[in-house]
């Protein structure tokens, strides 16, 4: 258990510095606003919190106080939460009302900082066992801790309410990203709480807990501090992360295109504007046009085989072809519509190979039923398409 534990807390620990080194590194454009340093304060504490966390595990004493490291660790969890509600209203409200509640908070903070620390001396904690610190049945020990979770679980529970009315007040899309995630990390925490009440209560009460009750709780404690050191950085970050899962999908369907796009090209070459030995840095660097031109292309490729699709005949029905039709079938009317498709595709480009023209061809040279105007949603219909002309391909 204390393996756990201790694994919980470094990963806590590391996910804590991890978000304020990287704030740090916005401070020369930043420091001025009260927002950010707010912000440096509540993860300052945030890495002082799981840092005596981790000390606690292994050693008894600091500075030679026995359990200070666990004093240490309630007291920043304590700054930590408030200045995790104070940042919530820096995002959400201004003026006169945000100082008065920032106030409140910080007054509050104060408050329960001094009623631990008198709770933890009356209780003699520093020559306790840290196992007491788990539960106990001695009063003031008890009341201790009691009033440490409720001092962690009150925070956990206006940030949980505050988090969806105030990302609704935000105008900004990051903002709105990072309260929804900090309002699942409140969730996450608050479910701590509870386990760790459950857990206090069940020893105070002399029943043993089982060890993967004490292991649940930090693995609940870790995964909310995680969620939290992202939805305090995200406001920052998200928009780039945005734009690179944008590109992955963006590259995704560009490959998923090329072998379609590639036997289209070798029966018609010209519908190629640049050559295919183009430089991969180019394709990188100017994805969106490169999508847009293979999708182009595509059109182009399907258009000059008209002369070769047979009007009346619906390709698929027999052969690899329709083996792999009947493998989709029960895959929905689209899928079927991509395998048809693909299907005539890869007959008429036999036709053209072979120079053999249906007496009944096609004259008009588009996707049935398409819209073309909506680019997006071109591509996923014609990445459908190439997916099921590649099927047909290893069926063959």
């Amino acid at each position: 258990m204390n393996t756990t534990r201790t694994l919980c807390f470094i990963i806590a620990a590391l996910a804590s510095y991890a978000a304020l080194f990287y704030r740090l590194c916005q401070g020369r454009r930043s420091w001025r606003d009260s927002a950010y340093r707010t912000l440096i304060t509540t993860l300052f504490f945030q890495c002082l919190t799981f840092t005596m966390g981790a000390v606690a595990m292994e050693s008894h004493c600091l500075l030679g106080i026995g359990n200070l490291a666990i004093l240490l660790m309630h007291l920043a969890a304590v700054a930590f939460c408030i200045s995790a509600q104070i940042i919530l209203l820096h995002w959400a409200a201004e003026g006169e009302e945000a100082v008065r509640q920032t106030r409140f908070w910080v007054i509050t903070g104060i408050l329960l900082t001094v009623l631990l620390t008198v709770l933890f001396f009356l209780a003699d904690g520093p020559d306790r066992a840290a196992l007491d610190f788990d539960g106990s049945g001695d009063p003031l020990l008890l009341v201790y801790l009691l009033a440490f979770i409720a001092s962690q679980a009150v925070p956990c529970i206006t940030i949980f309410r505050q988090c969806g009315p105030y990302a609704r007040m935000s105008d900004n899309a990051s903002v709105r990203q990072a309260l929804h995630v900090l309002s699942v990390a409140a969730g996450i925490l608050l479910l701590y709480s509870l386990v760790r009440t459950i857990n206090v209560l069940t020893i105070a009460a002399g029943f043993e807990t089982g060890p993967w009750k004490e292991a649940a709780a930090s693995v609940l404690n870790a995964l909310g501090i995680v969620a939290v050191s992202v939805s305090l950085t995200m406001s920052s970050w998200g928009t780039s992360a945005a734009r690179l899962l944008e590109w992955a999908r963006t590259y995704r369907s560009y490959r998923a295109l090329y072998p379609l796009w590639r036997d289209l090209y070798e029966a018609s070459p010209d519908i190629a504007l640049e050559p295919p030995g183009a430089s991969v840095s180019a394709s990188v660097s100017d994805l969106d046009y490169r999508l847009h031109r293979r999708v182009v292309e595509i059109r182009d490729g399907w258009r000059d085989l008209r002369p070769y699709i047979e009007r009346t005949g619906h390709a698929g029905t027999g052969g690899p072809a329709g083996e792999a039709g009947a493998e989709a079938g029960a895959a929905g009317t689209e899928v079927r519509q991509a395998f048809a498709e693909a299907a005539q595709i890869r007959q008429a480009l036999q036709a053209k190979r072979t120079g053999i023209i249906p007496p009944d061809n096609k004259d008009a040279g588009a996707f049935d039923d398409r819209d073309t105007s909506n680019f997006t949603a071109e591509v996923a219909w014609l990445t459908k398409v190439a997916a099921a002309y590649s099927k047909l391909g290893k069926a063959s």
